[in-house]
């Protein structure tokens, strides 16, 4: 990560590290180095998030959960990180489409299978501590998903947390496909699932994979945005976390994730387009 000596010298500024970000998405141009000084904590990190948020032109349907990496969750204080999905990438796909998903080319880009949550029901605004069986009640439906992960900045999993956090989660969209209609009868050790490149098993895992799997994901992010004045709505979807691992792929390249017994998510990698 490279910092140049005009950020070193002035104060951080959210808003000035938001604009970069939201200028290199809208443009689909690549940033080689970090555009500007790192946050110091998560609750900087997501005052740039929210300031991103207020930039574009498009209005939040839904969020994305990652997993922290676990040598990160001590210093961070945090299991979960959280970004924005926006109306316009969000796509209801079903069995047999092929859906483009746009990519920062000289950025970076992947995709995750995603055991998404539907909301429900409104979320109190006022409830800023909950517990997994308080999230629950939340849940309207869950689905088999995908999130293309994309980003301007190619390194933005190598500098981690902080910086994921300040570019919307590193969130290019959702793809939301079949209902799971017995998920909460079945242990999540059944719920499983693989994502594919070319026709080549990248990743196995399933609903298990992020300690205390997809309820845990929706109470702290649950927590999360009410803390920031964005409760969860009834109609939002949330992906709950990359449930067989981070598969990077190329503009050009087709991708898929499978889940077992429920069906397929099929995409084609385009490169982005300013916008």
């Amino acid at each position: 990560m490279s910092v140049t000596v005009a950020d070193r010298a002035q104060e951080f500024s959210a808003d000035r590290l938001a604009e970069r970000f939201v200028a290199a998405r809208l443009s689909a141009t690549a940033l080689p180095s970090f555009p500007g000084a790192l946050p110091a904590d998560l609750a900087t990190a997501y005052r740039v998030q929210d300031a991103a948020i207020a930039m574009w032109p498009d209005e939040v349907i839904g969020w994305k959960v990652g997993r922290v990496p676990p040598e990160h969750e001590g210093p961070l204080k945090a299991a979960r990180l959280f970004g924005p999905t926006f109306n316009r990438a969000l796509h209801l796909v079903n069995p047999g489409d092929l859906t483009d998903i746009p990519v920062f080319v000289g950025g970076f880009a992947a995709i995750e299978a995603e055991y998404v949550v539907r909301i429900g029901t409104d979320a109190p605004a006022d409830k800023l501590d909950w517990t997994v069986d308080e999230a629950k009640g939340l849940v309207g439906a869950m689905h088999i998903g995908m999130e293309p992960a994309s980003s301007p900045f190619p390194d933005i999993n190598v500098i981690g947390p902080l910086a994921v956090v300040s570019d919307f989660g590193n969130n290019a969209g959702l793809l939301v496909g079949a209902e799971i209609a017995d998920w909460a009868k079945r242990p999540l050790e059944e719920l499983r699932c693989e994502a594919l490149i070319e026709g080549e098993v990248k990743g196995q895992g399933g609903a298990f994979i992020l300690p205390g799997g997809p309820l845990t994901s929706l109470r702290l992010l649950a927590e999360n945005v009410a803390r920031r004045g964005r409760p969860l709505k009834a109609g939002q979807y949330v992906c709950t976390g990359a449930a067989a691992g981070i598969i990077e792929i190329q503009a050009g390249q087709t991708g898929a994730v499978r889940f077992e017994g429920y069906g397929e998510i099929r995409c084609r990698a385009v490169p982005a387009q300013a916008s």
